[in-house]
C-alpha cells in the first residue's frame, strides 16, 4: 500500500496518516506500573483499558495488570463517579494492591469527572482501606501522546506521595523518561557502580521484565517502593532524564518539597552519558570508577573501528522526543547524518533542541525536523531525499519495505522483534549494543547488494 505514497508534499492541518505516537493513557499506565504494588486503573470504558493493556503486553511480552471503571451508556450520560466507587471497592477487596493509580480517558475527560473528589469521598466512606492510597492524573487521548501521559502520571506520583522534609540527605532523585525496563535497570546499575545514593521512580525494571518462576505474582517484586518515593522530598537534587517525560515531575517535586532539579538527556551515546555521570559525580562528590571509564573507552573504540561503515550514512529517525534527541546527538558523533527527524509528540521545543544539537555538532547539511508529525510525512521526505537507514519503532517497517532500506528498531512499540526490553540502549555499554546493531544492518545491506565474487573482499 505504501508504494503509492506521493512525493509531493502538501500541507495537512487536521488529518494524520499513520501517527508516530499513541495515546496518553498508555504512558500513564506504564508509569503506574513503575510503583511497587500498584494497580493502574483506567477510568473509562473496557475497550480503552483492553487496548492499552494489550499494546503494552505486545511490546514487553509480559502480562499487564490493570482495572477499569467499565463505562456504559449510563455512565456516559450521568458521569462515572458510581463506577469508580464500585471499582475501588472491588479492587481493594479482591486484588489487594498497595496503591491504585487512576488515569482518565477521552470519555471521562469529556464528561468532566472530578477524580480527586470521588476518591476522597470513597476514602471517607471506608471504600479505600486505611493505609492504602489512590492517586490520579488527567490523560485525555485527544491531546498530547503516550509521552505526555507518562509525564502526567509521574507528576501525579510526586503530587500524592512525595513528602516535604526539612532535613537534607546527600542523595539524588532520578526520574527516567518513558523508556525500557532494561534502560531503567542499566541507569540503576551505573549509579550502584558509582556507589551513589539515589531514589528512582517510576521504575519498571523487575515489573515489565520479570523471570519465569512457575509462580504467578500479580504485583512483581520490582518497581519503586512507596516508602522511598515519600523520602524523595529530602534529597538534595532531582535529575529529570528527559524534558518531555520527566521534567514535569521534577518541577512538581521542587514546588512541593523545595528539591532543586536539573533536566538532562536520557544517557544515550557518549556525550549524554558523560553529562549524566558527571552531574551525579559532582553533586554527590564521588569519583567515576575505572570500570565506567573503561566502558566509555570501548564505545569510543568501536565508533573508531567501524567509522568506514558509519561515516556520512544518511539516517531518518522517528520516535519519542526524549529518545530521539540524544539519539540524534549520538549518530552525529558517530559520523552519520540524520537528515529526517520527526516525533509524533507535539511541541516546537523539540525542533529548537535538534537545531541546537546540529549547530553544536557542526552539521553543515540540510535536514528536516518536525514535531507532531506522522509517518506518511516521513515517508514523503524519504521519497524526496533517500536515506541509507531508517530508525524507529515497528511501524517503520512498512516504509523500509517500500523503499528497500534497513530498519533499526527502537522506541515504543516494537511488536515484531525481541530483546528491546532486555538489552539497554543507555550508558556506554548500551551505546555499544545499539551501534553494533546499526553497523550490522549496514553490513547486511552491503552484502546483499554485493556480487558473489566480491563478498570475501567485503568481509576482509
Amino acid at each position: 500500500m505504501l508504494h503509492h505514497t506521493p512525493k509531493e508534499l502538501k500541507e495537512r492541518k487536521a488529518l494524520k496518516v499513520n501517527p508516530a505516537k499513541t495515546c496518553q493513557p498508555i504512558g500513564a499506565m506504564y508509569a503506574a506500573l513503575g510503583i511497587n504494588g500498584c494497580l493502574p486503573h483506567s477510568h473509562g470504558s473496557q475497550g480503552c483499558c483492553s487496548y492499552h493493556r494489550s499494546h503494552l503486553t505486545r511490546h514487553y511480552k509480559e502480562p499487564v495488570m490493570a482495572s477499569t471503571s467499565s463505562f456504559t451508556e449510563g455512565a456516559s450520560v450521568f458521569g462515572g463517579g458510581p463506577n469508580l466507587r464500585q471499582s475501588l471497592k472491588t479492587i481493594f477487596q479482591v486484588y489487594e494492591p498497595e496503591i491504585v493509580a487512576v488515569h482518565t480517558t477521552c470519555l471521562s475527560e469529556t464528561i468532566g469527572d472530578d477524580i480527586p473528589s470521588i476518591a476522597k469521598k470513597a476514602a471517607e466512606d471506608g471504600i479505600v482501606p486505611e493505609g492504602k492510597t489512590v492517586i490520579h492524573c488527567n490523560t485525555p487521548s485527544y491531546v498530547g501522546s503516550h509521552v505526555t501521559g507518562y509525564s502526567n502520571m509521574a507528576a501525579g506520583i510526586v503530587k500524592y506521595l512525595a513528602e516535604p522534609d526539612e532535613s537534607s540527605v546527600k542523595r539524588v532523585n532520578i526520574i527516567p523518561a518513558f523508556t525500557e525496563p532494561s534502560d531503567m535497570r542499566k541507569i540503576k546499575g551505573i549509579l550502584n557502580e558509582m556507589k551513589a545514593k539515589f531514589i528512582m521512580f517510576p521504575d519498571t525494571s523487575g515489573v515489565m521484565d520479570t523471570p519465569q518462576t512457575s509462580e504467578y505474582k500479580m504485583y512483581p517484586d520490582g518497581g519503586a517502593k512507596i516508602s522511598d518515593i515519600r523520602l524523595s522530598g529530602s534529597s538534595t537534587l532531582t535529575i529529570a532524564l528527559g524534558e518531555w517525560s520527566a521534567q514535569a515531575a521534577a518541577s512538581e517535586l521542587e514546588k512541593k518539597c523545595k528539591v532543586p532539579f536539573k533536566t538532562l538527556d536520557l544517557p544515550i551515546g557518549v556525550s549524554a552519558t558523560d553529562r549524566f555521570i558527571t552531574e551525579v559525580s559532582q553533586e554527590l562528590g564521588i569519583p567515576v570508577p575505572k570500570s565506567l571509564q573503561d566502558e566509555r573507552g570501548k564505545l569510543v573504540d568501536m565508533l573508531t573501528d567501524y567509522q568506514q561503515y558509519l561515516y556520512k550514512k544518511k539516517v531518518a529517525l522517528f520516535g519519542d522526543p526524549d529518545i530521539v534527541i540524544p539519539m540524534t546527538e549520538f549518530l552525529l558523533s558517530a559520523g552519520m547524518m540524520p537528515v529526517h527527524i520527526i516525533t509524533g509528540t507535539p511541541g516546537k521545543a523539540f525542533e529548537k533542541r535538534i537545531a541546537k544539537i546540529m549547530e553544536e555538532q557542526g552539521a553543515d547539511y540540510e535536514y528536516n525536523c518536525k514535531a507532531g508529525e506522522d509517518l506518511f510525512y516521513l515517508h514523503q521526505l524519504i521519497k524526496n531525499e533517500p536515506v541509507d537507514i531508517l530508525m524507529g519503532n515497528t511501524y517503520g517497517k512498512y516504509i523500509a519495505g517500500a523503499e528497500n532500506i534497513p530498519l533499526v528498531r527502537f522506541g515504543f512499540p516494537v511488536l515484531d522483534r525481541v530483546g528491546h526490553s532486555h538489552f539497554p540502549k543507555v550508558g556506554y555499554m548500551g551505546g555499544m549494543h545499539f551501534i553494533s546493531g546499526v553497523i550490522n544492518k549496514i553490513l547486511d545491506k552491503m552484502e546483499a547488494e554485493t556480487p558473489e565474487d566480491m563478498i570475501m573482499e567485503l568481509v576482509a
